[in-house]
């Protein structure tokens, strides 16, 4: 009896890949979009997109299907994007949505449809090893998109796959160009699926009705330096925008939502080498007890960096070798020993003793 597959198809040129690979190894296959916003075109699960996936699917001769899940995507990814912003963290929306739907409700629809695993075009890896399951970076450094899957567990991972991990973008591209697919020049997205135009504080502003008040720009001893548009504008790190002429290059250091200040400093003041991070994720199950050594990465797009990481008992602290520039509350910090992620969680805070 074949063994079955539920793809996790979003109308790109990846998961029409991951579905035909799976096919080809003897899979009996099923295809499955997650519609995240209702009536929002040019955006993740769209008309459009959905029309892509159901030709790839008509293609490769599987059954395809949309699943509504809207209102669990306003709840888990949306409306905590929004906090975070008022909060004045920087969220990453796409690791709560690999989290919550992709891992969490698009899991459920696989295990009810008695799917034996859940496929997507991640470009990562699965390994046995060591009595357990492990998530390993993809082959391809550049496409490697384990930094976004650090809160899979044992029994996701036991029960996942991900075809795509030891290939390129360019055999990707290859394979689909060789089998007809529609999507195979299609371009990656780039921007967070429900802001395409990039405008976070645009989006902000109309998802909550409100108006965000303006404020001091101040430097690291309180004077001010002119005014802020709202805090939701601004990210740890920023140049740009800022409106400030001071002389010299400033940089946002910090945002205070309590006191609507923002503060700025020049490039030297951005430096900093702790942070504790909650709502941690060890993927072996277990949490060290011990401090360990490891390589970490505090943002996506981040090279990796020497950290000693220790479990304390309000989180994770993460003590770089060097100080890093922008550590930022509500990005995501990702632990690797080598190939291995070993876990990862999100930053709340910035340790300055250190």
């Amino acid at each position: 009896m074949k063994k079955k597959a539920l793809i996790a198809m979003s109308g790109g040129v990846d998961s029409a890949v991951a579905a035909y690979l799976m096919q080809r190894q003897g899979y009996d296959c099923m295809g499955a979009m997650l519609r995240l916003r209702r009536g929002a075109d040019g955006q993740c699960g769209s008309d459009a997109d959905a029309a892509d996936a159901n030709a790839i699917a008509d293609r490769l001769g599987i059954p395809f299907a949309v699943y509504d899940f809207s209102e669990k995507f306003q709840e888990a990814v949306v409306a905590s994007f929004v906090r975070s912003y008022e909060e004045g963290a920087t969220p990453n929306p796409c690791i709560l949505c690999n989290q919550y739907l992709k891992f969490g409700s698009l899991f459920e629809v696989a295990a009810d449809l008695g799917a034996d695993c859940l496929v997507t075009g991640h470009y990562a890896r699965i390994a046995l090893e060591n009595g357990g399951y492990q998530l390993k970076k993809g082959k391809t450094a550049n496409k490697d998109q384990s930094y976004v899957l650090y809160n899979l567990t044992q029994a996701q991972l036991a029960h996942t796959c991900f075809p795509l991990g030891d290939r390129t973008k360019e055999e990707v591209r290859a394979i689909a160009e060789a089998m007809g697919f529609v999507n195979a020049r299609k371009k990656d997205s780039q921007d967070i699926c429900f802001v395409p135009d990039g405008d976070y504080a645009g989006f902000i502003r109309r998802a909550t009705g409100k108006t965000y008040p303006e404020g001091n720009f101040v430097d690291e001893n309180g004077k001010i330096l002119g005014r802020h548009k709202g805090i939701i504008h601004y990210t740890i790190g920023q140049r740009r925008g800022l409106g400030v002429s001071g002389g010299k290059p400033l940089y946002v250091q910090e945002i205070d939502p309590s006191a609507n200040t923002v503060a700025l400093s020049e490039n030297a003041g951005l430096f900093q080498r702790g942070v504790l991070a909650k709502a941690f994720n060890w993927i072996a199950g277990r949490a060290p007890e011990e401090a360990i050594r490891v390589r970490a990465r505090a943002r996506y797009h981040h090279p990796e960096q020497w950290a000693t990481a220790k479990v304390a008992q309000d989180g994770v602290q993460i003590v770089f070798d060097e100080p890093q520039r922008a550590l930022t509350k509500g990005q995501s910090v990702v632990l690797y020993d080598g190939e291995t992620v070993l876990g990862g969680g999100i930053i709340h805070r910035i340790l300055e003793n250190f």
